[in-house]
């Protein structure tokens, strides 16, 4: 009846105690206190309680009581189970204890409505690798004598602890890291959640008290020595950690407080409660859900950069992995040093010059690596040089754009974005860091969402769907795949400034990164056009009938060009994507792929309708492309020169580069060809401005082809006039011009003496290439299309097949010994199949029903 009475009595100095930390809790919102409040209060109830089972309060010889885990660490939330441990010393005085004060005491605990779970264990027992419960051993790190017998405690952790930590280290390491990874897992390893768990989730409170333990561990390992964990931590994290940690203790309160319970989760609607309260912000002034939640993120990554600790543990690996493992170290090379998928610098400071800061990030985007904490404190304190040479330098995009184009390439930029490296190369970027859009569409932050749309690009080429591959085909054959994920980054970042619209705010902000980065006019026009259009896709495939030949009509007016169809479409799959894993529905994939698909066929298919001419509505538009300082008749001449062109010449060539093929058709007089061969990145431009001709196209494709070069695009136009503008790509495969540049005379000496007859370019390719063919590794299908119909001028021909040396040759020989005229031709190579379109006429016609039929034919024997 005593000890009821007793326990009656403490029940009242619970609550009233309890209450009274939680006011003081509302009262200043510091969480820190309000958890070791509590932790003293039940120090003082176990302890009240002792006494009274042990009538006098006296130490009971070789048996003891000490709080284990967050309890230990007097971390203890308001509704947080309490982790007691009943020690002994021998194994036979259990029972007779279990019976006098354990069961007693501890039905005492529950009726006072606490959460106990009590553990008992000899000394020895906590001397030993539980590895069935590898939970109980970590949990030791934390305890804390209570009452009881104390010289016994002290055994416990200045001998048995010590002695247990040192012996197996790698073990306890190992297991606790296996833990953490398995949790992080469980929750996608993103630290961004609609509604995050702030205790177990990325980020939280556990992976804090995960980064102390392993501090810890690795210490005692070698000192035996009980230490301050959060003095352990990197020294450079650890300012961050500790205001992260202060900040997630104010919010675990205030959920606790508010559901009554142990519950975690930072719901949507007590987001905006714990905003309006002003929970963690210490007196300052009350923010926004949203700006509460952006400070949220900005807390939790800095602690999540605390797990860079976890790869400093080895994984216990099987056979398979351990030989994976010494595979990746073979990366290792003269600058860095590759262990386990983590990269070290040989010498720290090295990564003060520019060229070996932008060679890491680039060897982590190539690998998939990740940093040592030792590499990341090694470029956080080289980034005031980096700062300096960003404000002078030529080379950014340079080193930049080899990052993007990389398979792990927002592995990379997450990095570069943790350790300040991104901000300081793009101040506007920072507008969007750690941005919340609150709602339940939206699972990232906006620069998250920004990184995840490159992810998910680069990711295509592993996808095994069928509706991934055709995406993915698509970015395969893009020409400058740097400009879509540049525009990607900087998609969004309007959406941090005080701006009405988030697109015309980016397109604003981009101006400054374009400067830095000394980009082009081209390139600028490129990332211009998407970030201007990348909402337009998706609103035409919500809201508009995919279907309705006058709704892809728009489209492709709007688009234009056939590269940037492609550039838009996997823009708009990446950002749809990221939004949410399940934003992009099969659905919506298929609608956006049959949009695509209808406007490359109407683009395809209108080439010869949409021409410019100099008496009609575009004279105004072919005024405006006149080069600067041109004479009257100067100006006459070069509308004369783009009279009759296709539209789209003007949609694919800079100003710049018109006004190049502009100087080069004046030279004509001079020459009966002017040819250029430039070195582009991984492929070589020809272009050709010369008066029509039978079998031109045929003896331009046939010389190259003689040469060893693979032809991978062609576009062939021809103006009113008949003055013809051929602009080939090829790729020298067997480097004869890159180890030999001036063989491009040579070569150009071979086309003009092709064009003129000299060469005779049908026995060339005869004595170049044998008539059997090779089977190929790959098989397509030969497929040959002609339509009358979508053309108000030509026949189109559309051919599909496998791709080999000669075949552009033998397909515009063909047309040309028939008598056909190529119009327009548009030639591309994907994958192994040539996929080729021709507008071609006959004696200025389309070709009647028995022509086609003829062509037909003829294609096929050929092909």
């Amino acid at each position: 009846m005593r000890l009821e009475s007793r326990t009656s009595t403490l029940q009242e100095l619970y609550a009233d105690e309890s209450a009274k930390i939680r006011k003081r809790f509302e009262e200043t919102g510091d969480g820190k206190a309000a958890i070791r409040g509590r932790s003293s209060l039940i120090d003082s109830v176990v302890i009240e309680l002792w006494n009274e089972v042990t009538k006098t309060g006296d130490p009971v010889e070789g048996f003891c009581i000490a709080a284990m885990g967050g309890y230990g660490r007097r971390a203890l939330f308001p509704y947080s189970d309490i982790d007691l441990l009943f020690l002994f010393e021998k194994e036979a005085q259990e029972e007779n204890l279990i019976k006098k004060i354990i069961a007693p005491l501890s039905q005492s605990l529950w009726d006072l409505h606490l959460r106990v779970s009590p553990t008992t264990r000899t000394l020895s027992e906590c001397g030993k690798l539980h590895r069935g419960n590898i939970e109980f051993n970590i949990s030791l790190l934390d305890c804390r004598y209570i009452c009881g017998d104390e010289r016994l405690f002290e055994r416990l952790r200045t001998r048995v602890l010590p002695g247990m930590v040192a012996r197996e280290a790698q073990n306890l390491m190992q297991e606790l890291t296996g833990l953490a990874r398995l949790r992080h897992e469980k929750y996608g390893r993103t630290i961004f959640h609609l509604e995050p768990n702030i205790k177990d989730g990325p980020g939280g409170l556990r992976d804090y008290q995960v980064a102390c333990w392993l501090a810890q561990i690795s210490e005692m390992k070698h000192s035996r020595e009980w230490k301050s964990a959060e003095e352990l931590l990197p020294a450079p994290l650890r300012p961050d950690a500790m205001n992260a940690i202060n900040f997630l203790d104010a919010v675990r309160c205030f959920l606790h407080y508010q559901q009554g319970r142990d519950l975690n989760v930072l719901t949507y609607e007590l987001q905006s409660q714990a905003a309006s309260a002003g929970i963690g912000l210490h007196g300052g002034p009350v923010t926004s859900p949203n700006d509460w939640m952006r400070g949220y993120f900005r807390h939790v990554r800095a602690i999540y950069r605390l797990t860079v600790l976890l790869d400093e543990i080895p994984r216990e690996r099987s056979i398979r992995s351990r030989l994976f493992g010494r595979r990746k170290s073979r990366l290792s090379n003269t600058e860095f040093t590759v262990v386990d998928g983590r990269v070290f610098l040989h010498e720290p400071a090295s990564v003060e010059d520019p060229a070996r800061m932008f060679g890491l990030f680039e060897f982590v985007a190539r690998h998939n690596l990740k940093l040592t904490a030792e590499t990341e404190n090694a470029v956080e304190a080289a980034l005031p040089r980096i700062q300096k040479w960003v404000s002078k330098t030529p080379d950014l995009w340079e080193y930049f754009r080899r990052i993007l184009v990389l398979p792990y390439a927002a592995s990379s930029l997450r990095a570069m974005h943790r350790l300040g490296l991104l901000v300081l190369l793009f101040k506007e970027f920072q507008a969007i860091d750690s941005l919340v859009i609150r709602d339940y569409y939206h699972r990232y932050t906006v620069d998250e969402h920004s990184l995840v749309t490159i992810e998910n690009l680069h990711k295509l080429s592993a996808e095994s769907s069928e509706s991934d591959r055709k995406f993915w085909d698509i970015l395969s054959s893009i020409e400058h795949p740097e400009l879509l994920y540049l525009s990607l980054i900087f998609h969004d970042v309007g959406k941090g400034m005080p701006v009405e619209s988030h697109v015309q705010g980016s397109l604003e902000a981009v101006k400054g990164v374009f400067d830095r980065l000394r980009l082009d006019s081209a390139g600028r026009d490129t990332v211009n056009f998407l970030i201007a259009n990348h909402l337009r896709m998706s609103a035409t495939v919500l809201r508009r009938d995919i279907f309705d030949p006058e709704a892809v009509h728009d489209f492709a007016q709007a688009v234009g060009t056939i590269e940037y169809l492609k550039m838009l479409t996997l823009f708009t799959y990446a950002d749809i994507k990221a939004v949410n894993p399940e934003a992009l529905t099969p659905w919506k994939a298929e609608m956006l792929w049959q949009l695509y698909a209808a406007t490359e066929n109407y683009l395809n298919r209108s080439v010869d309708d949409q021409r410019l001419y100099v008496a009609g509505e575009d004279a105004k538009q072919l005024e405006r492309l006149v080069p600067p300082g041109e004479e009257a008749g100067e100006t006459e001449r070069f509308r004369n020169f783009l009279d009759g062109f296709p539209k789209r010449y003007l949609l694919t060539h800079s100003p710049v580069e018109i006004a190049a093929h502009y100087r080069m058709y004046k030279r004509l007089g001079r020459s009966s060809a002017e040819i250029s061969v430039t070195k582009r990145d991984d492929y070589y431009e020809l272009v050709l401005v010369t008066t029509d001709r039978p079998f031109l196209f045929a003896k331009v494709a046939g010389t190259i082809s003689s040469w060893g070069m693979n032809i991978m695009k062609a576009d062939a136009c021809a103006n009113k006039a008949g003055i013809v503008l051929d602009i080939l790509r090829f790729s020298d495969r067997f480097r004869t011009l890159d180890h030999n540049p001036s063989e491009t005379i040579r070569l150009k000496q071979s086309l003009v003496a092709a064009l003129s007859g000299e060469l005779d370019v049908a026995d060339l390719m005869k004595r170049k290439f044998h008539p059997e063919k090779q089977a190929p590794k790959v098989r397509v299908q030969t497929r040959i299309r002609l339509d009358n119909e979508c053309s108000s001028h030509s026949t189109v021909v559309e051919i599909a097949a496998f791709d080999r040396p000669g075949l552009l040759y033998d397909i515009s020989s063909t047309f040309a010994e028939l008598g056909c005229n190529i119009a327009v031709g548009l030639i591309d190579t994907e994958g192994g199949t040539a996929t080729d379109v021709f507008y071609v006429t006959k004696q200025g016609a389309k070709l009647s029903t028995d022509q086609q039929h003829e062509l037909h034919y003829a294609l096929q024997q050929r092909l």
